[in-house]
This record gives C-alpha cells, structure tokens and sequence, in this order.
C-alpha cells in the first residue's frame, strides 16, 4: 500500500512538473516568441533549479510515511560474573532479537500527507517561477521590438528631416528663407542622430536581458522581434479573479501549505498518543552434561508514556496552531495583492488598448494629412518653416506613440496571464 500511495504521489507531482515544459502562455502566433518560450522552459537556470526543488519534495513522500529502521541486537545473558561459563547456570544464553517501533495509528499517514501537500507546493511554486520568467521574457521581447520600431522610425525621420534641409539651405540659397531656418533643420536632424545613437547604444542591453531569460549565453544568435499583433481579449475583473483562484500556481501552493499546516496540525496532536516498540527475541541455551537445557523464545510491546505534554507537547499543538494561521493569512494577503494588481493590469490594458485605436482611428492620419498639406504650402511659401517642423515631429511622436500602446498593451495582457495562470487567448 506504501509504494501505491508513493508511486502515486511522484506521479501526481511529475505531471504538475511536465506543464514547465509546455506552459499555456496564450495562442503564440509568432514562432519566435514561442521557441524563445519553449527554451526558457527547458534552459532557464531558475526554473531547472525549482523543478530540481520539486522533484526532491516528491521524493519525500513516500518516505515521509516510512517506518523507522528495524534494530537488531545479540548479546549473552545472565553469565556468571566468576566462571564466566556459558553452561553452568540455566539461565545463561546467547540471546539474538529484533525490535521495531509502530507510531500511533494515523501517524503515518498525516506524515504521508504533509508530506504529500509540501511536494505540490513546490511543484506550484516552481510553475509560479516558470510562469514569472516567461512573462518576463515577453516583456524582453516586446521592449526589444519597440527599440527596432523607434529605431526604425527614427530613421526615416531623420531621411524626411534631411530632405527638409536641403529644401531650406536651397530656398535661403535664393533668397526665399531665412538662416534660422537652415538652423532649425540642423538641429532636428542632429537630435533624430542622437536619438539614434541612443536606441543603438540600448538594444544590447535588452537583448542581453532576453538572452537571459531564455537561458541562453552570449553565442546564441542575435533576435529580431516580429511585431506585436493587437488581439483584444475579456478583460472583465470577475472571470479573471476565478481564472486567478482556479489556476494561479502561487495560490494554489499557498492553498497546499494551509492544508500541509492543518495536517501537521493534526499530527501534532497526535503525539499525545504513545507508539510502540515490538521486540522479538531468541536466546540458545547449551546443554549442561546430560541435562538438556531448551531454548527460549521472548515477545514484548513496549509504549512510550507522553506525561510531558505540558512542556513538551503544547507547545508543538501552539506552534501548528500559529503555522496554519499563518498560511492562512498569507493566502488571504496574495488573494488580495492579485486582485489589486489584476484591477491596475485591466484598467492599463484597457487604457493603451484606447490610444491604440485613437493612434490609428485619428491622431496619426490627420498629422500624416496635416504634415503633407504643411510640406506643399512651404514649398510655395504659404507657412513657415517652423509649422514645417513641427507638422513633421507630430507624426513621428504620434507613431512613437502607437508603437509604445501596443507594446504596453500586450505587457498588460502579459501581466494578466501571469497573474491568473490562464491563457488569455
């Protein structure tokens, strides 16, 4: 039955610890995306170290619940102190026995199952840190595509703002502008320049940080983020709680150490019972001249007397006492710690997912329209060159801008998955 109950247990725990390896992070429709995923399952030294954790807590289980040692004992008794002889007395005898301790009946079984509920903790916590790396590498890998987008945006900027140089140094060249003119444009084509070297002078560094998460080390080749796509997901609070209750691997190991802290709670009061101590003894006694002597067989129970329960006992039932109202407050307080968090997560979704869709309905359009109504009225000397500027550095904010909402977008969602352990997709 003890090997059932242990087989058992590794099983349950080997198939919590199998989901490391294809954890649900949402319809990934970026194949990209999905190998780094995969790898980071697979290669990330933190969740190697945690799945290593939650294996060993398995292997717990069933010796948790496992007697303790049989002792076995040979000796002589009763030889006479003077003679030393072996066959002078009658009660002289080489004796050889076995003893073995039986808790309490139930005792085993509430180690068992501590046991058991400390081992799918640690196999919670350790989906709780794969998850948390995984999150974390998207949100790498979205940051990643935002300094390719901006550097790529940047860019062409940059050429467009050239091209208003040369018109300006050709318009003063005959007369039709001003110098400050000439100025203004060297100096937004200078700031685009550094902007530039900025965003180059940034993306090792996150480049690094996604290399990381990945598990992987500083030969692995060089990634290039697809774009994000815009999926609009349910983002109503009270599904997303339950999803949090039903599928969160911080709550649901937190939720197996109140039960683990109920049982040893159960355990500790049943160390006011007594175990026992079976021994079984076999002694051979050697023929005296003609009187044969026969062997002699012993069995005796032994049980330990709990009388200490005041100093020793009580204190272990206050002690598991405080433990599971320890754990219960700490599930309580991360209940309430998801909940504020999904409320900050939805309400940040649901605003960049607005300035996504006013970034594409209005803002970006009319400057396109507005930049290329100001780029002909210049060129005829209807506005200046300084509405010039500014119509131009309106779209390049405003697609900055769309760039940013949709990659804090897709973080918020990213941080949503986290923090109900479901797929959101």
């Amino acid at each position: 039955m003890e090997r059932i109950v242990g087989k058992f247990a590794r099983g349950l725990v080997a198939a919590a610890l199998g989901l490391l390896v294809s954890l649900p992070a949402g319809a990934q429709e970026d194949p990209d995306l999905a190998l780094l995923l995969k790898e980071a399952a697979e290669r990330n030294p933190e969740v190697l170290a945690a799945r290593s954790e939650a294996a060993a807590a398995a292997s717990r289980v069933e010796a948790a619940a496992a007697l303790d040692d049989p002792m076995l004992e040979a000796g002589l008794l009763n030889v006479p102190a003077q003679s030393l002889s072996l066959r002078s007395e009658d009660m002289t005898m080489k004796m050889i026995g076995i003893s073995q301790r039986l808790p309490y009946p139930g005792k085993r079984d509430l180690r068992r199952e501590a046991a058991r509920k400390e081992a799918e903790a640690s196999a919670g916590g350790a989906q709780e840190i794969l998850n948390r790396v995984q999150r974390d590498l998207k949100a790498a890998y979205l940051d990643l595509w935002l300094a390719d987008e901006s550097l790529r945006l940047t860019e062409s900027n940059l050429r467009v703002l050239e091209q208003f140089l040369s018109i300006a140094e050709s318009r003063y060249s005959v007369g039709q502008s001003t110098q400050a003119d000439v100025f203004k444009a060297q100096t937004q084509v200078s700031r685009m320049q550094e902007e530039r070297i900025k965003l180059g002078r940034e993306r090792p560094m996150l480049e690094a940080e996604l290399s990381r998460a990945a598990g992987r080390d500083g030969s692995a080749a060089a990634v290039k983020p697809r774009a994000p796509q815009l999926r609009e997901a349910d983002l109503r609070l009270d599904p997303l709680r339950a999803a949090a209750r039903a599928g969160r691997p911080q709550l649901l190991a937190q939720q197996r150490i109140v039960d683990r802290s109920a049982t040893q709670l159960d355990l500790a009061k049943k160390d006011y019972y007594p175990d026992f101590d079976l021994r079984f003894s076999y002694g051979q006694r050697d023929n005296f001249q003609d009187m044969r002597r026969e062997d002699l067989i012993s069995f005796t129970v032994a049980i330990n007397l709990p009388v200490w329960g005041q100093k020793k006992r009580e204190p272990r039932v206050a002690e598991a006492e405080s433990m599971r109202s320890q754990a219960v407050s700490m599930y309580q307080a991360r209940l309430n710690e998801i909940d504020s968090m999904l409320r900050q997560q939805v309400a940040a979704a649901g605003q960049a997912l607005r300035s996504v869709r006013l970034y594409e309905g209005s803002l970006i359009p009319q400057a396109r329209l507005t930049a290329d109504a100001s780029l002909a009225a210049y060129r005829v000397g209807r506005v200046d060159f300084f509405t010039l500027l500014d119509s131009r550095m309106t779209v390049f904010n405003a697609e900055i801008g769309h760039a940013a909402s949709v990659v804090a977008y897709n973080k918020a969602l990213a941080e949503i998955e986290f923090l109900t352990g479901a797929a959101l997709f």
